[in-house]
């Protein structure tokens, strides 16, 4: 395994470790799902030219979308739950409640 390989093998691992681990603020939890999609998503993009691939795949791309997509939704989650509850703490969201 090369020092790449690691490298993006630790960060996944640290950041899926910090989501399981430190919910306290939603912000902290969708910063954490971003930094697992970044190591996804350059992982995805080096993969081709590890490879010898002839031509890039459009797989980093799609990676990319539906990462964006799941930003603008965790920080509209973030607004309307800090709107109604007046904080940004999980603990706060009980979603058995309406």
């Amino acid at each position: 395994m090369s020092i790449l390989h690691l490298s993006f093998y630790s960060a996944f691992t640290l950041s899926s470790l910090g989501l399981a681990f430190h919910r306290t603020h939603l912000i902290s939890a969708l910063l954490c799902l971003e930094s697992m999609m970044l190591s996804m998503y350059v992982a995805l993009s080096i993969w081709p030219v590890e490879n010898q691939a002839t031509s890039p795949t459009l797989m980093p791309m799609f990676m990319l979308t539906f990462s964006a997509c799941e930003a603008g939704t965790g920080l509209a989650m973030l607004v309307a739950s800090t709107r109604t509850h007046g904080s940004d703490h999980l603990h706060n969201l009980n979603l058995l409640q309406c």
